[in-house]
């Protein structure tokens, strides 16, 4: 069977730069770097510009960053807007897998980026409404049987998507696996891959079952952005090595691959003889100055020379967190390290319904509450804040720590304004180092703290003494809030091993 990639989507639209936008956060980057963003398509009415911001990377092997707008990992976000979207990309792979979306419009989403519009500009209906579509979608969907064909499986990456990976396989109803930088003790990999242009590269899949992974249905990867499609391309290399199957379906937020790795995915596929299909809610291109990685490095250490404590706000030194009382069903797991169920997604909708009760007695009327998850740990974080907003009137955000090291500048056309750098508090695999949150403090917060309530929410494996320690993220997080609250939930371990006549798997790290 000779193998298909998708080729770049129809326009739907005349290409444009979004980087002339005065009031986008891309815009001092664009300008200090010569970076363009150009539009190319969108099945949802979006420009890139509207989901994606700019950065710069401390990091060697890539100048710019991409900071979604969406994503809920960089900036705090609407915890409605960053899950439909999630399941509205959901949809789109939906619509591929069961084909003709039946007596719907030809484009059942098109008014869609009007309501994303709307919700990144403060409109919260709009992320209700937007979560009201792809609701019924699913209901049409399911109603009228066509289903994702059983056996469908997917599968996120670490760190930034994966409660990206979960909003996809909530809205198809199937098995999810994201990968780890963390390894578990008891838990052999079943496979493992390379991200070659980040700061952390090794990937791991430590599903509780090896055979979450066998069979020969549709393999949905998803991702917040494709830059060139590499890393997709070295997982599918490696997962069909030991289970082939005939399709593929990359899911992204922004597809930014050039003409070139289009056409190096197209060949990929046909030497694999399979299909591989890509969807994103928007697609379009970078472009970048020849000489931008050692532009991007001049400019990191130039500003970075005028940032006194390293681009946090306000030193501290003690932490007065409150630790709350957390109420988990025993066996509940806490996000999708090691395979994430339909049934799994029931049985934490009902934990954090419980956990949102827990916290109502600190959530004063109209307060501004933030909800910060735990690197890899974002989705019941993300599912908890939802929760959170829909039982109280507090405006709530969401957004999750980070290993990413990025330049923060305080400029209103820059993505991420400020950063607190804190010590890892969960003993990793690869040893000491420091963290990141963004974009918690601003510089008026030595009057008046951004947020009445901040919530941290960390699995058991993090609640180490570094996290309490002076300097330490809880301490760190005071300048963020009036009250910081800790949320620990228990760590999920799958109960035994794996019988030993399991299938048999390699763990090819590409």
């Amino acid at each position: 069977m000779r193998g298909i990639a998708s080729p770049a989507p129809p326009l739907t639209q005349q290409a444009t730069s979004d980087s002339a936008r005065t009031d986008w956060t891309g815009r001092w980057v664009s300008d200090a770097l010569a970076v363009r963003i150009i539009t190319s398509a969108s099945s949802i009415g979006v420009k890139l510009h509207e989901l994606v911001g700019l950065a710069v990377r401390r990091n060697p092997k890539r100048a710019h960053l991409l900071v979604s707008t969406v994503l809920g990992k960089h900036v705090p976000t609407d915890p409605d807007l960053v899950y439909a979207s999630g399941r509205l990309l959901g949809e789109l792979v939906a619509d591929l897998l069961t084909g003709a979306p039946g007596d719907s419009p030809p484009n059942p989403h098109a008014h869609t980026g009007a309501l994303v519009r709307a919700a990144l500009a403060g409109d919260r209906s709009a992320s209700g409404d937007l979560l009201g579509h792809v609701n019924q979608r699913q209901r049409q969907r399911l109603d009228g049987a066509s289903a994702v064909l059983a056996g469908t499986v997917v599968v996120g990456y670490a760190e930034t998507a994966t409660a990206l990976g979960h909003a996809v396989a909530d809205a198809i109803e199937v098995p999810y696996l994201h990968s780890t930088r963390r390894p578990v003790e008891g838990v052999r990999p079943v496979g493992g891959f390379e991200e070659e242009h980040s700061h952390a590269t090794s990937h791991l899949l430590l599903p509780e079952d090896p055979a979450l992974l066998v069979g020969r249905s549709p393999l949905v990867l998803v991702d917040d952005e494709l830059s060139t499609g590499t890393t997709a391309l070295n997982t599918i290399e490696a997962l069909h090595d030991t289970h082939p199957r005939s399709r593929y379906v990359i899911a992204t937020l922004v597809d930014l691959r050039s003409t070139e790795d289009r056409e190096r995915m197209t060949r990929f596929a046909a030497g694999l003889g399979v299909h591989v299909d890509v969807v994103a809610l928007a697609a379009g291109f970078v472009e970048l100055p020849s000489d931008v990685l050692a532009r991007g490095q001049e400019l990191v250490a130039d500003t970075e020379s005028g940032l006194s404590n390293g681009g946090q706000n306000v030193p501290v030194t003690t932490s007065h967190a409150l630790r709350l009382t957390v109420d988990w069903p025993d066996g509940a797991k806490e996000g999708g390290r090691h395979g994430f169920t339909p049934e799994d997604r029931h049985v934490l909708d009902g934990a954090v319904a419980t956990l949102a009760q827990q916290a109502r007695p600190l959530v004063a009327a109209g307060q501004r509450v933030h909800v910060l998850g735990f690197e890899e740990l974002m989705y019941a974080p993300l599912r908890f804040a939802q929760a959170l907003a829909a039982s109280t009137s507090a405006a709530v955000t969401y957004s999750t720590t980070t290993r990413s090291p990025v330049l923060p500048v305080d400029d209103g056309g820059y993505a991420i304004r400020t950063r607190l750098a804190f010590p890892a508090h969960d003993n990793p695999v690869d040893g000491p180092g420091p963290r990141f949150a963004y974009n918690l403090t601003s510089a008026d917060d030595l009057v008046q703290p951004r947020f009445g309530l901040l919530i941290l929410v960390v699995d058991a494996d993090a609640d180490t003494d570094d996290l309490h320690l002076p300097g330490g993220l809880l301490a760190q997080l005071a300048a963020s809030a009036r009250q910081v609250a800790l949320v620990v939930l228990p760590s999920y371990r799958p109960a035994a091993r794996v019988p030993s006549n399991s299938p048999n798997v390699k763990t090819p790290l590409r």
